[in-house]
């Protein structure tokens, strides 16, 4: 049983799920817990099964890329073990290739979708903080990102839930040490190689840059992504129709900028739900030569300026 000290932090952290996912919708539901072994998910495994006694399931994903990963996966299961809770290992069907980190993610988490399912899980809880949102969006700063990007990490996406966010990594390691938690730590944290651990090398020691200051704006920026979205959805219901020719066609483009780059974008998924986002400078060398009442191009699609914009798929090229 947690001591009388914990109790705040066991509140806090039930208030902030509550306030995720409502009251009702957290009443009787069960909390998926993707644990590394790291101190930051043993803290929230340890958070959530103190917060929902019962409710807390944990699942450690071995990616095979290190042969240390199983013993650390066995190291959480046992410590499940003596707590009661319910703990799986999962491994990858296919080795990771290309880009490590991203390819390792993806195939985590869709190992983690596939054991919610098969586990009736109502909600995946991860582990990010608010050091790693200060770390994606100085990242996302540096690669010019809008509104958009430096939003960050979202607290919660689907049946994602990510409740530390409002919590410091420094917090975190003090929940390890008060509870006598197992870790370990992974030696890819300290690659330079990925672009994250040259950043948090980076920031190692900048003390006058405040994670939770970071969380704040993030929460902001989140909520004006959310404003913007919200007021492209009525303009667009408004004025993009489908001509008679089955273009698709922007009737009034006298917005602010922003909003002009979103329904575009909003276009290009209408006319092809699997278009690839293009990049910030693509979409806005096309705003400009709109503006200028030039036609623009992005990918396989012509844009027509005029008093409305026309968005139809170009020709195919000639092989002569």
């Amino acid at each position: 049983m947690p001591n009388a000290a914990a109790e705040p932090l066991i509140d806090r952290f039930r208030d902030t799920i509550e306030e995720l996912v409502g009251s009702d919708a957290g009443k009787n539901a069960r909390f998926g817990v993707a644990v590394s072994g790291g101190p930051d998910s043993m803290a929230l495994l340890w958070l959530t099964h103190s917060a929902f006694p019962g409710r807390a399931l944990a699942a450690t994903v071995d990616h095979g890329l290190r042969p240390e990963a199983r013993r650390e996966a066995e190291m959480v299961a046992a410590w499940c073990a003596g707590q009661g809770i319910d703990h799986d290992i999962l491994t990858l069907d296919e080795p990771i290739t290309g880009n490590i980190q991203s390819e390792a993610r993806r195939a985590r988490y869709a190992q983690l979708h596939r054991w919610c399912q098969e586990k009736a899980v109502d909600w995946l809880l991860t582990a990010h903080h608010a050091n790693d949102q200060m770390e994606t969006m100085l990242m996302r700063l540096n690669r010019a990102s809008g509104v958009s990007g430096l939003s960050g990490v979202r607290a919660r996406n689907g049946i994602v839930l990510r409740p530390l966010l409002q919590w410091s990594r420094r917090e975190l390691e003090q929940v390890v040490e008060a509870q006598s938690l197992p870790h370990v730590h992974d030696p890819s944290n300290d690659d330079s190689r990925f672009d994250r651990v040259a950043m948090r090398k980076h920031l190692k020691g900048v003390d006058w840059l405040d994670p939770m200051a970071f969380a704040r704006s993030a929460e902001a920026l989140d909520d004006a992504q959310d404003a913007l979205e919200w007021m492209v959805g009525q303009l667009e219901n408004e004025y993009v129709r489908m001509t008679d020719e089955g273009h698709i066609m922007l009737t009034s483009h006298d917005f602010p900028r922003e909003l002009q780059r979103r329904l575009l974008l909003r276009m290009l998924t209408q006319a092809d739900p699997a278009f690839s986002a293009p990049r910030g400078a693509t979409l806005d060398r096309a705003l400009s030569q709109l503006l200028a009442g030039e036609k623009a191009m992005i990918g396989d699609w012509h844009i027509l300026a005029g008093a409305s914009w026309v968005l139809m798929r170009a020709p195919p090229r000639s092989l002569v």
